[in-house]
């Protein structure tokens, strides 16, 4: 874990946290890459700002406060967001040991994930959307050691398993046909669908988030048309909650971020990260996601052995 090399991409309520705790943690470098300026809005949930950052690009404001927190580790903070795309993001990749994109439209998620599997790297990605989060992780093919439960008298205590993750482009292709109807209650198909259409609804607009109540309807005959291409149990679910979707939720929501929701997502993003460099625990398979109006969080096996 000394040794690692994390990037973590945008700056903003989540990736704060989740350098937090990679930093306290004792990783070897962190590279921070954000081309945005910090924003008024920022200092509710970006503890690592202050009122006098305000106008200045996130990472090299955030820098001193981030290296402050263990020294230590080794910061960087790359304020050019070309870095991101094409041979200068894969030059980026190949630097680095895991990468770990917040806060980030899907497509632009997909791109940046095939980029980290042709060079052979972990990654990362989790977001807030209001009261709603999620991660997701394609580890490739993980290694770790968990404890044995065969209950074999003579068996060892450890055992080393492995988990063969998907792509995010493969997970999103998830057909929930195999589950049971308990199976899918656990996993709480609803707020894994409200996550998946505000990604389709940003894709549609130019990677807008809504913002207004005049996109509720179109969020709930988007999370519907996914419901139904995915096959869920019908007995569970056949279109999103309107109490989820409608104006007081998510349309009006979802571009903002509350604090207490990315320092859950952002703690656990972080804690997993360090869980996969360990190697000492079951990571994230693969795509986990956090209520706030509830309280809980579950994870869905999305196109996963």
């Amino acid at each position: 874990m000394r040794n690692a090399t994390i990037v973590v991409v945008r700056l903003k309520g989540t990736a704060a946290e989740t350098v937090k705790n990679v930093v306290l943690a004792g990783v070897g470098k962190v590279v921070m890459v954000d081309g945005e300026e910090v924003m008024e809005e920022d200092l509710g949930a970006g503890f690592l700002f202050r009122d006098e950052d305000v106008g200045r690009n996130r990472v090299e404001a955030a820098k001193s406060r981030v290296e402050s927190l263990n020294p230590l580790v080794t910061v960087e903070a790359i304020s050019d967001a070309s870095v991101l795309v094409g041979e200068k993001f894969e030059d980026l990749v190949r630097r680095v040991d895991i990468v770990c994109v917040t806060d980030w439209d899907r497509d632009g998620l997909i791109r940046m994930n095939e980029v980290c599997r042709k060079n052979g790297k972990l990654f990362y990605s989790g977001g807030t959307y209001g009261l709603l989060g999620y991660i997701f992780c394609d580890l490739l093919d993980h290694d770790y050691i968990a404890p044995d439960r065969s209950g074999l008298k003579d068996a060892p205590k450890n055992v080393k398993k492995t988990e063969h993750y998907s792509s995010l482009e493969v997970a999103l292709r998830h057909r929930w046909t195999s589950l049971t109807k308990r199976q899918t209650k656990e996993v709480n198909p609803a707020v894994v669908f409200s996550v998946l259409a505000i990604w389709q609804y940003q894709s549609l607009h130019a990677g807008q988030l809504p913002n207004d109540t005049s996109a509720a309807t179109e969020l709930q005959s988007i999370a519907n048309s996914l419901i139904t291409e995915a096959d869920v149990n019908k007995q569970v679910l056949t279109q999103a909650p309107e109490t989820l979707l409608e104006s007081a939720t998510m349309s009006t929501t979802a571009a903002h971020e509350f604090s207490p929701v990315c320092a859950i997502v952002g703690g656990m993003l972080g804690q997993d990260i360090l869980k996969t460099l360990a190697a000492r625990e079951p990571p994230i398979a693969n795509f986990f996601v956090f209520d706030g109006h509830t309280g809980a969080g579950t994870v869905t096996r999305m196109s996963m052995p």
